[in-house]
């Protein structure tokens, strides 16, 4: 390119995005970094669950339980190691480690006979890669971008998991068929390896181009603390925080409902069958979870309030649980599937994640991990059980669990509300003094 058509293009990229000169070549790495990480993430989701149609619901619940402790061990392990570790030489091996990960699953399903355990195994893994994939990636950016560069520049790198998000599933749906199920776990190991030179040439880029020579993560403040119980504590006895507690565990309940109906429902299918199919699924999730947060989010919570904006997916979901009572075809739960999903991450979560706007520095710090993962994965293991206890224990059909998931959802719908006009009503009182907000909230 010439030095005329160099400077057109930082001009146009400067004008369009707020993207310096000198910033385009580290934006642009960052942005297929994170298209690389959450491509071969849902290149390898849709494989994971189209295994559990296999598996009866209490298997699938044990599982759950499995993940639960697992991940809640491994956050604290985490914790543990990056205190320790040089960040600039752990994100790489993280990759490489799961990279080689991917690899031995593949090799074990080729050479070991119990079929069975390696893909409960697996199951179980693509569970934790999901917790660090992405999370390692923005602690990352962290590092080498600062905070006045953050501002401008993360939106645009972030538009790179969302097409990412996109591409990843329509591929999974595309290839399961053409090349079986167990072939997409070497593809995904080699995207994983890309980033691996992106990391070292982003630390060179942050030292030259970027000039953050002095930018360094904050290891003290990326740890759980001091006191790892005291987001407990606080999650239990601050009204406020549990609420927002229950409100996840709720909304994994319907969650897991509608997991289950398209497990039992998809399990005449075949496994690359169903690979594909959510495959595909998850490609409309996910683009409609674009489509939502940049058109409608932002617009909803202005106009019609936060009450509303945390009601309205598990209102729609009380419809759309009822008519699956009705009628429990695959079609229907699908599509519920797709409903929740696209509602959360387009709509429901980032209102959720303004609810953390009125809480002290310390319980967004301490808490919000309890909330985010250990209630969300407790939510799993007691939904999960729920429906097994329904299912397996009395017998129920999916029509009459479905009518149990509507009320699931109405409560959910009615804890959304709640926190939505708490939250409007001390927003409204305390504008500007969040500390202020935190201190009441928590008596």
């Amino acid at each position: 390119m010439s030095k005329e058509n160099k400077d057109f293009f930082a001009k146009l990229m400067k004008s369009l995005s707020a993207i310096e000169s000198n910033e385009i070549k580290a934006t642009f790495l960052s942005f297929t970094f994170v298209f690389i990480l959450m491509a071969a993430y849902y290149l390898l989701r849709p494989v994971r669950d189209a295994m559990a149609s296999d598996w009866s619901d209490t298997e699938v619940s044990l599982l759950w339980t499995l993940n639960f402790f697992i991940s809640t061990a491994i956050v604290a392990i985490w914790g543990f190691v990056i205190a320790r570790i040089p960040f600039n030489k752990l994100v790489p091996g993280v990759y490489i480690f799961f990279a080689a990960s991917f690899v031995f699953f593949f090799f074990a399903t080729q050479s070991l006979e119990n079929r069975v355990l390696v893909d409960k195994s697996f199951y179980l893994w693509v569970s934790v890669f999901a917790l660090f994939h992405v999370s390692v990636f923005w602690s990352y950016m962290a590092e080498i971008f600062n905070k006045a560069q953050a501002k401008r520049l993360f939106a645009v790198i972030a538009a790179g998991a969302s097409l990412g998000a996109i591409f990843g599933p329509l591929l999974s749906g595309f290839m399961a068929n053409a090349i079986g199920i167990y072939a997409m776990m070497l593809i995904a190991a080699v995207m994983l390896m890309i980033p691996v030179p992106i990391i070292l040439y982003l630390a060179r880029l942050k030292q030259t181009e970027l000039g953050n020579a002095e930018v360094a993560i904050d290891v003290e403040k990326a740890k759980i603390g001091g006191y790892p119980l005291r987001g407990f504590h606080d999650f239990f006895s601050n009204p406020y925080l549990l609420g927002i507690g229950i409100f996840i565990i709720l909304y994994t309940g319907i969650g897991s409902f509608v997991y289950f109906e398209q497990k039992n429902l998809l399990a005449e299918f075949t496994l690359e069958e169903r690979t594909s199919i959510y495959g595909y699924r998850d490609a409309v999730v996910n683009t409609l979870t674009y489509l939502l947060a940049f058109f409608l989010t932002g617009r909803l919570v202005t106009k019609l309030g936060m009450p509303v904006t945390l009601a309205v997916v598990p209102v729609v979901l009380i419809f759309g649980m009822l008519i699956l009572s009705f009628s429990p075809v695959l079609m229907v739960a699908v599509t519920m599937h797709v409903v929740l999903r696209a509602g959360n991450y387009g709509l429901t979560r980032p209102a959720r994640e303004m609810l953390f706007t009125l809480t002290s520095r310390e319980d967004r710090f301490k808490t919000k991990p309890v909330i985010d993962i250990v209630a969300y994965r407790g939510g799993d293991v007691i939904m999960g059980w729920l429906f097994t206890g329904l299912s397996t224990g009395l017998g129920l059909g999916l029509a009459a669990i479905a009518a149990v998931g509507a009320g699931i959802a109405a409560v959910w719908a009615l804890v959304g509300y709640r926190l939505g006009k708490h939250f409007d009503r001390q927003a409204a009182e305390h504008p500007d003094n969040v500390e202020t907000i935190a201190v009441k909230t928590s008596k």
